[in-house]
């Protein structure tokens, strides 16, 4: 578990040049904000979070899958953080900010996400 990267994972540095080349501009992992957001567009008070389906508890097939060796263990784990997660994305709403998660499945369909976060950030 400890290989296990919570920072510039595969998934976020993907979307992280996929925005970039569409020129725009961001701030990375702001510790000032709740959940320590991914992505943050101060000027447009927008944040992207991206989400690996198996730690946050995602309903595709890949975040459904529960490991059979302690089961209990990841099963609270998961739900705490989807718990945490839906935490995050209420109080920065309530601060005034515009929140979208992506999901690491996502991913799979390039041309379709990157619509998605075009129209997400104009």
């Amino acid at each position: 578990m400890r290989q296990v990267k919570s920072l510039d994972t595969t998934p976020e540095r993907t979307v992280r040049s996929m925005l970039h080349k569409l020129g725009f501009r961001y701030r990375l992992h702001r510790k000032d904000l709740p959940g320590k957001p991914d992505l943050v567009f101060p000027s447009r008070r927008k944040i992207v979070f991206v989400h690996g389906c198996f730690w946050h508890g995602h309903t595709c097939k890949r975040g459904a899958r529960v490991p059979h060796t302690h089961r209990e263990y990841w099963e609270r784990k998961i739900a705490a953080n989807s718990r945490r997660d839906a935490e995050n994305l209420a109080q920065l709403e309530m601060a005034g900010w515009q929140p979208m998660v992506v999901w690491e499945c996502e991913l799979r369909d390039l041309p379709a996400l990157q619509a998605k976060l075009t129209d997400f950030l104009m």
